[in-house]
């Protein structure tokens, strides 16, 4: 079953809605981007940050034989310096566990390398994140540090991990044709 990205549309907002289910789950996923309750307002500004020539931002709508699985972006795209940020990476409920994670991960990341000829991507994750911390390892991602209670989700302050990878690192851990 091949998983491809697919460019976010105004079709996708509602399940993307439904998958922001509480005020500190929004926070995990996205960050300080959006405000509880998601609305498709504050979604369409989002896709507004993609439409740039030549775009700063991907982001896509993950399909598993096209049925919405997921959703990631590239943000930050620097095409001078050839760098880039890994965000807001979600998996759909119901498709969690099976390893979708890693399969979007590792297309976003054939996007920023292999098309847009980056250098390095980098990623933040809350560090009680340990399925995502586990993926991003899986893939290649190697840890940089701890910013000690960046974020506050809910009432508690979080703490956050930086990582990243290199484009010979990307070379290193490519999946063959095959995988």
């Amino acid at each position: 079953m091949p998983l491809t990205l697919h460019p976010f549309e105004r079709a996708d907002y509602a399940r993307l809605i439904g998958w922001a289910e509480s005020p500190e789950f929004l926070m995990q996923w996205a960050g300080p981007i959006f405000t509880y309750p998601l609305d498709a307002a504050q979604l369409d500004r989002y896709r507004l940050l993609a439409s740039g020539d030549p775009p700063t931002r991907y982001i896509y709508t993950a399909r598993l034989d096209d049925r919405p699985v997921g959703h990631i972006e590239l943000s930050q795209v620097d095409r001078r310096q050839r760098s880039a940020t890994l965000a807001r990476v979600l998996v759909a409920p119901e498709a969690r566990g099976r390893g979708i994670g890693r399969r979007m991960v590792t297309a976003a990341l054939a996007v920023g390398f292999d098309q847009l000829g980056l250098h390095r991507i980098d990623l933040n994750v809350f560090d009680f994140n340990t399925a995502a911390l586990a993926c991003y390892e899986r893939v290649g991602f190697v840890t940089e540090g701890r910013r000690r209670d960046a974020r506050r989700v809910g009432d508690a302050w979080r703490s956050v991990i930086t990582m990243s990878m290199l484009e010979d690192e990307w070379a290193a851990h490519r999946p063959t044709p095959t995988a």
